[in-house]
This record gives structure tokens, C-alpha cells and sequence, in this order.
């Protein structure tokens, strides 16, 4: 008999976690701990162990492939290109205090896509062989360049499939923007921090701005529904919105989902608010008391369930491996393969953060340009270094299979990809986003079963998600 590799995190009492390096976990009573440590394993653990496929019987051919293949299936594997973020301008006509790109003013010339930059794009998307593609126009506000927009998404009339993500302000919704918005292939993003007052302070705006953009964000979602609309809050640890009033702002506009962030080290924000380089019990406290309000909603409302969205992200990855392909969580986080970032001024990054920090004049990432293509050194380097699978601390974590590696991110905040993972904000973040997924994993909590079902796609009345052996 050979053991996977069992990897033990503490999350419930004298109980611990136990999680194979395929990601299948139970909840170990500290008798059973106790007779692991001892090698005196009962008859009936052996056979729950067997059948959990956290053992594996010698010359067990199929065991032994089956227990490859769960491993196999928590790897990421980048396929070809087929997602852009494109920015068409870098000008903006808001200036808010969280901005995490340094945008320039509206007003400011050169920033903006030239006509051979704009060819070069329209050459790169005719020679992608992907069957769908998916482009992200960000800024900038990318609205004040309505035909660069316009050029891009005519050009993808070939595709199987293409989808298109307008992420704006909202500050401008004219006819000509319309006209993008009424496509059945176009989304659009924004972001809503909550009531009216927090939204004006964050944005640093007027209450005439305000209104505008709350007046076109309302009409948008009444002309399409809120599955064409998305909005997020961005939120200071420091001064928090109140929660109801925060999950309000979304009910009231009829979007359910709420990916709720704090304000990103990046851009602006590292000195409008630099205690954001580190996430401390004020964030972590925050968010549990918000995703535990949603579930309280849901349970006495059931007429519509709220998520907030990256907890439904991390549900996905420890339930459903394959199927959650954001970048923060998958394993290896590959850069400049199946999507890149074109920046105004056609220069070529691995991602939008990594933008960002060159922006900031922390430290250039960049990889290439549109015209004459990407790779070298740097393109080399990150994703030589974009896992956890041999990092020492990840190595011995319950969340290895579940979790990811963030390079750009411990640039921006340590300057250095060596930090030992446990000292980094984002080792930090995701032990505690997956210890609170896995209390709740393990709740008797009716309720709390009810929101993860939900969370989860999962049909019928919610039942027990994890198993327990004591």
C-alpha cells in the first residue's frame, strides 16, 4: 500500500484537514491523526482511505493512474492565444484615488493608439488559430476611443465565438456607445463601490459625476439585464462601506454577484493608500462578515442568490478542477501564452498588473511589442518561476492543489519573486480565503449549505460536501 501525498491543515478544533496532492481531502478526527502518526491504522481507515484515493495498492496499475490523473487535472495548461486585454487609450476622464494604472488626463496627447500600433492588433487577432477569442478593452477609459473599439471587434467576424469586455466608467454612454453596448457579443464591466457618498469619495468626483454614472449603470441593467453587466467594488480595509449598504448598492440594481477587492497595490494607489501593500485582520475580518451576510440573505430570501464571486472561484477549484480558469488561482500561472495585455502604445505585457508596475516605474515587465512580437529574458524568467509545485512552503500546504502563484504581485510589493510564500500578502490572502471555504465546506449550517449549492451549480435541496473520518 502506498500512500498519496498527504498534506495536513488545522481549521476545526483538534481536527485537521487532510489533502492529497490531487485534491482529495477529508476531515480527520485527532484519533485518527493520532493512529496515522502511530502507523496504526484500523482495518475500516484503510478501506475509507482506499476508497477517498488517498492509497493506492502495490501493482494497482489503475489506482496508480487514476491518482495521476487527479493530479494532472489540478495543473493549468495554457493553450493557445485566444484572450486579449487591449488598451486603446491611456487617457481618462475620472482621476480616482484607488487607480491602479496612472492614467493621464483626458485632455493629454500621445496616449493613445497610433494607426500602426492599431494595424499591428488587427494583424495579430488575423493570425490567431484559436476558434474563440475573447478581448477585454481596458484603460484609460477606453469609451473616448469608440472607433479603435469598433476596428477591433469588425475585425473578429471570423471567429466561432468572440466575446467582448468594455470596461468602463460609465461616464459617457452616448449614442455611438450604445451602438457597441446593444451587440449580443459585447459585456460591459464597471465598478460600484457601494452608496452613493463612498462611490463619490473613492472616485474623487463630483456628485454630479456620480449621479451620471449611477443613472447610466441603472439604465444599462434595465435595456440589458444584469448577465450582460458586471460591476465590482473596490474597498479600503482602512474605512470600509457599511455592508448592507454596500450589498444594497448591487441588489438594488439587480446584479447578484459582487467580487469584492481591496484596493490593489498598484498604479496610483501605492501612494494615495499605501497601507494596502499589506492585507492585514481588518480585510480578512471584513470579507468573512460580508460573504457570511450574503449567506444569510440568500437563506431568507431565496427568491435570488448574492454570491460574492471569488469565494464562488475558490469553491470552484477545490470542487470542479479544470473548470475556473482565473489567473490568481490556476497552477502554473503561464504569462504571454493564451493571453496577453497591448498596452497604448503597442508595448506587450504578460499581464494587467504587470502594466501597471511599469507604469509606476517599479519595474518593467514588458515582453515584447504588437508589431514585432514577444519572448526573451523576461518572458523566459516568469514563467520559469510561474508554479507552486516545487516551492518548499507550497510544497508542504493543504492548498497547494486548490491555489496559485501571483509573481507580479510580489514584485509590486517586496520587489523580489523569492519571498518565502508564507510572508508574501498573497500566501497570506489565500490561506485565509481557503480556511473560511472549508469551514464553510464543513458547516452543519443549513444555510451555509444552501449558498454553497448555489455557488456551486448545484441542483436539489444542499446536503454535506465534505467527508469525515474519526
Amino acid at each position: 500500500m502506498t500512500f498519496a501525498p498527504l498534506r495536513l491543515r488545522s481549521i476545526e478544533g483538534d481536527s485537521a484537514l487532510v489533502v492529497n496532492d490531487a485534491g482529495r481531502f477529508f476531515l480527520g478526527s485527532s484519533a485518527f491523526l493520532d493512529r496515522l502518526d502511530h502507523e496504526q491504522l484500523s482495518a475500516d481507515d484503510v478501506s475509507f482511505l482506499r476508497a477517498a484515493g488517498h492509497v493506492v495498492e502495490r501493482g494497482d496499475a489503475l489506482g496508480a493512474a487514476a491518482h495521476a490523473r487527479g493530479v494532472a487535472d489540478r495543473i493549468a495548461s495554457a493553450g493557445s492565444l485566444d484572450y486579449l486585454i487591449l488598451v486603446p487609450t491611456l487617457r481618462c476622464n475620472l482621476s480616482c484615488s484607488y487607480c491602479q494604472v496612472s492614467r493621464v488626463a483626458e485632455n493629454q496627447d500621445g496616449h493613445d493608439w497610433s494607426d500602426a500600433t492599431l494595424r499591428a492588433v488587427l494583424n495579430l487577432i488575423d493570425g490567431l488559430d484559436a476558434p474563440h477569442v475573447k478581448i477585454e478593452f481596458q484603460g484609460g477609459e477606453p469609451t473616448l476611443r469608440p472607433e479603435l473599439i469598433r476596428a477591433v471587434i469588425e475585425r473578429c467576424g471570423r471567429f466561432e465565438r468572440a466575446e467582448f469586455v468594455i470596461c468602463t466608467n460609465l461616464q459617457r454612454v452616448d449614442d455611438e456607445i450604445l451602438a457597441l453596448f446593444d451587440r449580443s457579443d459585447v459585456f460591459i464591466s464597471t465598478s460600484l463601490d457601494g452608496d452613493l457618498t463612498t462611490h463619490a469619495r473613492n472616485r474623487t468626483c463630483t456628485a454630479e459625476a456620480t449621479s451620471t454614472f449611477l443613472g447610466n449603470l441603472r439604465m444599462l441593467v434595465e435595456r440589458y439585464g444584469p448577465t450582460k453587466v458586471s460591476a465590482l467594488p473596490t474597498v479600503d480595509p482602512v474605512d470600509p462601506p457599511d455592508i448592507d449598504a454596500l450589498i444594497d448598492a448591487y441588489v438594488d440594481l439587480g446584479i447578484d454577484s459582487v467580487f469584492l477587492r481591496p484596493i490593489n497595490f498598484q498604479g496610483f494607489a501605492r501612494k494615495r493608500h499605501a497601507g494596502s501593500r499589506e492585507q492585514d485582520d481588518r480585510w480578512r475580518n471584513y470579507y468573512e462578515r460580508f460573504v457570511r451576510r450574503i449567506i444569510e440573505r440568500n437563506w431568507t430570501d431565496r427568491s435570488r442568490v448574492l454570491e460574492e464571486t471569488y469565494m464562488s472561484i475558490a469553491l470552484r477549484r477545490i470542487f470542479q478542477p479544470g473548470s475556473e480558469r482565473h489567473v490568481d488561482l490556476r497552477n502554473p500561472n503561464a504569462m504571454g501564452i493564451d493571453y496577453v495585455v497591448i498596452d497604448h502604445d503597442g508595448t506587450i505585457y504578460p499581464t494587467d498588473e504587470a502594466r501597471m508596475l511599469a507604469r509606476s516605474g517599479v519595474v518593467d515587465l514588458a515582453i515584447g511589442n504588437v508589431s514585432e512580437g514577444w519572448g526573451g529574458p523576461t518572458f523566459d524568467l516568469l514563467n520559469a518561476n510561474s508554479t507552486n509545485q516545487f516551492d518548499p512552503d507550497c510544497r508542504r500546504c493543504a492548498y497547494q492543489p486548490f491555489c496559485g502563484r501571483d509573481l507580479v504581485d510580489d514584485l509590486a510589493r517586496y520587489g523580489r519573486i523569492d519571498m518565502p510564500r508564507r510572508e508574501t500578502a498573497f500566501c497570506r490572502r489565500h490561506l485565509h480565503l481557503f480556511d473560511f471555504a472549508f469551514s464553510l465546506v464543513y458547516s452543519d449550517d443549513d444555510a451555509v449549505r444552501y449558498s454553497l449549492a448555489r455557488w456551486l451549480r448545484l441542483p436539489g435541496e444542499p446536503a454535506a460536501f465534505g467527508q469525515h473520518l474519526s
